[in-house]
């Protein structure tokens, strides 16, 4: 095997860099790179599926095997929507990056081309609260990445499942993981288009829930809207918001789902904490032009942990379903 070698801040191609089945020599290169882009603090935008730089989490990232790799982060020490909470990163910003980091391998090692949609069928996260604290600088990450299941047919890859390891100054912060299935353009517009045909416009907005019960500050980024019954609430979908819509697309996305569920846990057990795990699972597009009711409810506890099971559903079919867990009051 030749030595790992680094990619920082541009999409290049390394001698070994894991093959499509019957490619010979150093690998076929990815079809519509972008060009090398000015140094800069962050992997290529288009790699993750960003239109703002800002949002991208992902510095680096080397290839260490056949299936596993090096992925370097960093965290700002302040996001205009991953907040702070009680002197910790959002947790979620932990559950994005790895989103990131799958959607960076795929491009940049499994040749993936651009124009491709990632179907995420889950997505998980267990962090430790003590190495998400919040320092005067912003937090270097490096993410251990191990790909398996790896599903081709002849040289496409159909898909993945792949778990992270988190570290921060060589310490384990969390690990996760995500199941992808990759769809080519064509087949992505037959597969949505029963559902896009004739959608009509998306429904006015509905107005939020009180910021402070679901821990947030500003009610542009309530994701909830009440509906008059104990653990039930309206999907509230702002197609503007900055961060969850960063850029057009034509369903709900997963981080505002598991945002939600965040949400929603939140108001069931009535208290602000940053999430210990999050699973999330998604059986079905959250189309946008239709109400997506979320429903919560506390399960069973786990010693002094709380958790919380929340549901997603659209015309009476499960759309997605989370787990979150609040570490114990006072941790």
């Amino acid at each position: 095997m030749s030595a790992p070698t680094f990619h920082q801040n541009r999409p290049s191609h390394a001698t070994g860099a894991p093959l499509r089945p019957g490619a010979g020599g150093t690998g076929t290169l990815l079809a519509q790179r972008p060009p090398a882009p000015a140094p800069g603090p962050t992997v290529p935008k288009e790699l993750v599926h960003r239109h703002n730089a800002a949002e991208v989490m992902l510095t680096g990232w080397e290839r260490r095997g056949e299936a596993d790799f090096g992925v370097t982060g960093r965290w700002p020490r302040h996001h205009r929507f991953f907040a702070e909470v009680d002197g910790c990163h959002d947790p979620l910003i932990a559950a994005e990056t790895i989103r990131q980091a799958g959607s960076l391998l795929l491009h940049a090692e499994y040749e993936v081309p651009f124009g491709h949609q990632f179907v995420m069928w889950n997505l998980s996260l267990s962090t430790r609260p003590g190495g998400l604290a919040v320092r005067t600088t912003p937090a270097e990450l490096d993410l251990d990445v191990t790909c398996h299941d790896v599903k081709w047919r002849g040289k496409t890859l159909l898909g993945l499942h792949y778990e992270a390891v988190l570290r921060r100054d060589g310490e384990v912060v969390g690990h996760g993981g995500a199941a992808v299935t990759c769809v080519s353009p064509g087949a992505y517009r037959r597969l949505r288009a029963p559902q896009l045909d004739g959608a009509g416009p998306q429904p006015p907005l509905a107005g939020p829930v009180a910021p402070y019960e679901v821990g947030r500050t500003s009610p542009a980024d309530v994701v909830l809207s009440p509906t008059g019954e104990r653990g039930r609430w309206l999907l509230r979908v702002d197609t503007r918001h900055p961060v969850l819509f960063e850029h057009p697309v034509d369903h709900v996305p997963g981080m505002m789902l598991l945002e939600a569920a965040r949400q929603s846990t939140i108001a069931t057990l009535g208290r602000t904490a940053p999430p210990s795990d999050v699973v999330g699972e998604f059986s079905r597009y959250a189309e946008l032009h239709k109400p997506c009711l979320i429903e919560a409810r506390r399960l069973p506890g786990r010693g002094a942990e709380e958790s919380v099971l929340v549901t997603g559903e659209q015309d009476g079919e499960n759309v997605f379903r989370s787990v979150v867990t609040l570490p114990p009051a006072g941790a």
